[in-house]
């Protein structure tokens, strides 16, 4: 536990993308969750599910029938928020059109823990074995819980800074068009002998008239006037 630990505090998130965080989690999970032979993240997305990043071909082959048939341990895990684990795959009553095909990839066991945002669940994180009760012992549920919430740390503040990211090029979008027109306002006033309202007006009325955006039409009147100059 105390080397689980020790990997997820030395995650970096500053300048990475929300890929390449979650593929370091599910490396991390594999290697310190007790049983745990694949991992995978699973994220809900205005009701569809998916795998965000995996570690280790039998997760994500095991998700994918999830998908499919549109259930499964990881899917209700996420869906739910609760706990879900298999002992034995061979004997499992529930998801009976699920369990026999996962049986066939050779997943044996399973681990699903929902992650936790604000007392709702944003997806799971899930575990797989060969071998039945690959998860039995505390250990495996204490682990795994630790995975959860770092998962579902990075996934909200790396989603926010993303947003906040798009935020602020919008911004600057703004503010460029802003200035681009303001220059264009500039030039028919000293070419028209006009105030600024009538500038607008002028731009305006291109825009209508032509249907290109303000701000194409206020480029172009500053490019043909800096042309000229040239």
């Amino acid at each position: 536990m105390d080397d689980l630990l020790r990997a997820l505090s030395r995650i970096v998130f500053a300048d990475r993308t929300l890929e390449e965080v979650l593929g370091e989690i599910t490396d991390i999970a594999r290697r310190n969750i007790p049983g745990t032979e694949a991992t995978s993240i699973t994220l809900i997305r205005a009701d569809r599910s998916f795998t965000a990043a995996y570690s280790g071909e039998m997760a994500l082959a095991a998700d994918e029938l999830q998908y499919e048939e549109g259930y499964g341990p990881c899917m209700d895990a996420a869906r739910g928020g609760v706990v879900l684990r298999v002992d034995d795959m061979r004997t499992e009553q529930r998801w009976p059109q699920y369990v026999p095909r996962v049986v066939e990839q050779g997943v044996r066991s399973s681990l699903s823990i929902p992650l936790p945002y604000q007392g709702e669940s944003i997806g799971a994180l899930n575990n797989y074995a060969t071998v039945p009760e690959a998860f039995s012992s505390p250990e495996s549920l204490e682990a795994a819980s630790e995975v959860a919430e770092v998962v579902a740390v990075a996934v909200v503040n790396l989603a926010a800074h993303a947003q906040l990211g798009e935020q602020a090029r919008n911004m600057r979008l703004a503010m460029d068009s802003r200035a681009i027109i303001e220059q264009a306002k500039g030039v028919l006033m000293a070419q028209r002998h006009i105030d600024a309202d009538a500038a607008f007006d002028v731009l305006r009325e291109a825009s209508q008239r032509y249907n290109r955006k303000l701000r194409d039409i206020a480029a172009g009147i500053v490019e043909s006037t800096q042309d000229r100059q040239r």
